[in-house]
């Protein structure tokens, strides 16, 4: 049952058994059906999300009410509105299932015991905290220097099985261009799917 969020913390810290059983006893289940929240813009975020399986949009929406998509958390990512969960106040974000989706989530307080009780816990969390960063800052130069085409180019490149797998709407919402110029963009960088 916990193998797949053992697997992710494995790729950068060593547990003994006792760590790794003091770990997933402060995990709690999720199972979210598709098109529903974990997580709505104004309301605390009170977990960290780790996708075992479905597919989580994170987004935010504008002044006249469009939806901007900031990530895609697909098995093995982490997920939660980072300002709110870390600070407390209301989430800015908001985080809906796309699929039917089964989470691990950990509390703050449950985090906090954790690196407090199993060390080896902070560089992991410190070490997720710099890829999100550096994600985060490739994508914000990427939506400032690259055309829109470019900027399908290298999400097709990152994340193929998304185009599949995400509503056009949403991947267009990420890209920050519309659904019918994203078709234009997938008819001639793609091929067609075969029947």
């Amino acid at each position: 049952m916990y193998q797949p969020i053992l697997d992710n913390v494995a790729r950068d810290i060593i547990l003994t058994p006792e760590e790794a059983t003091c770990f997933t006893q402060l995990l709690s289940t999720q199972q979210v059906a598709s098109g529903d929240h974990l997580l709505v813009s104004g309301e605390r975020a009170t977990c960290l999300w780790f996708v075992v399986s479905g597919c989580v949009r994170t987004y935010t929406t504008d002044a006249h009410g469009r939806e901007h998509n900031l990530a895609f958390s697909t098995e093995g990512w982490w997920c939660t509105d980072s300002a709110s969960f870390f600070d407390g106040g209301r989430a800015t974000l908001s985080l809906q299932a796309l699929e039917a989706t089964s989470l691990f989530s950990l509390s703050l307080h449950d985090l906090e015991q954790l690196c407090t009780h199993v060390p080896p816990f902070e560089r992991f969390f410190r070490l997720l905290a710099q890829k999100g960063y550096q994600l985060l800052e490739r994508r914000l130069v990427a939506m400032l220097r690259l055309t829109a085409e470019a900027r399908f180019l290298r999400f097709h490149r990152q994340y193929p099985r998304l185009l599949h797998r995400v509503a056009q709407k949403h991947i267009a919402a990420y890209l920050g261009i519309t659904p019918e110029f994203l078709s234009m963009l997938r008819r001639k960088h793609t091929p067609p799917a075969r029947s």
